[in-house]
């Protein structure tokens, strides 16, 4: 009996070990915010570990979004949370944020040297480059799991419009698009049933 007790603890901390190092190594390879992060959290805890489904992240990152402070942060919370409970959410937002607080106390420390060097401006310039089709990756591997009825493909074109042409708030743009959600998909459920 103890030491089946003892097998799962360790299985818990390897766990645990396994969700810090893999949202270290994201930390530290991931450039251009949170959204390039979301395709590489899918990649290790959906497809190569399956600790969690795509339905998950979906819907932990319209949490995220919602929540304030850092997105990112908010989202590694969550899926550290589902993965391994409050342990796990320490863990995800310690490994994901480590790599950033020992890039900039170095940064900070050198930044007289660095702040007019040709050389890192151009690195930041080619890493900006690539972020973009991180970012539209992730997306298109999302899309299958938020756009699922005809209607979603119209909320999906007219909050793209909005937040892309005009200054409405991000965040009033995520409340309406829940509230809408709320109304039509309760129509629908009521048409199903009927």
């Amino acid at each position: 009996m103890d030491e089946s007790v003892d097998t799962k603890k360790k299985g818990r901390l390897f766990r645990l070990w396994v969700i810090f190092l893999i949202m270290a190594k994201i930390g530290c390879f991931t450039f251009g915010g949170g959204w390039s992060i979301i395709g590489q959290m899918q990649n290790e805890f959906v497809e190569k570990r399956k600790w969690m489904t795509e339905e998950q992240i979906v819907d932990f990152l319209s949490l995220a979004k919602s929540f304030p402070g850092v997105m990112i942060i908010n989202m590694s919370v969550l899926c550290g949370y589902m993965m391994e409970g409050p342990m796990g959410a320490l863990a995800a937002a310690f490994g994901l944020s480590a790599p950033a607080i020992l890039a900039i106390a170095v940064v900070a420390y050198f930044y007289g040297s660095l702040k007019n060097n040709v050389y890192v401006a151009k690195v930041l310039n080619g890493v900006r480059c690539v972020v973009i089709p991180i970012i539209l990756n992730a997306s298109w591997k999302l899309k299958s799991k938020s756009l699922v009825f005809r209607i979603s493909y119209v909320l999906f074109a007219v909050s793209f419009l909005i937040c892309a042409f005009t200054n409405v708030s991000k965040p009033l743009v995520i409340v309406l698009g829940a509230l809408l959600g709320l109304v039509i998909w309760r129509g629908v459920n009521e048409d199903a049933a009927a």
